[in-house]
C-alpha cells in the first residue's frame, strides 16, 4: 500500500544476507541484525524504515 512504511527486510528484492562471515553471525541464523542492500551497495540495519522496498518478484528487468 502507498503511504505506508515499509522495513527492510529479506522480502525485499534487493536484500540479501551479508557475505562476510563475521557480521552479526550472518550465514549461521537469522538473528543477524545487518543485511546487504544491493541499491544502495552497503550494509544497512534489518527492520531499519526504507522507502525504497521493492518485494521480490516486482524487479522490472531494465534492458
Amino acid at each position: 500500500m502507498k503511504g505506508m512504511l515499509d522495513f527492510c527486510d529479506l522480502m525485499c528484492a534487493y536484500a540479501k544476507t551479508p557475505t562476510e562471515t563475521a557480521i552479526d553471525g550472518a550465514g549461521s541464523c537469522r538473528t543477524f541484525v545487518a543485511l546487504y542492500c544491493e541499491l544502495k551497495k552497503s550494509l544497512v540495519h534489518k527492520n531499519m524504515p526504507c522507502s525504497n522496498k521493492t518485494m521480490k518478484g516486482k524487479v522490472k528487468n531494465k534492458k
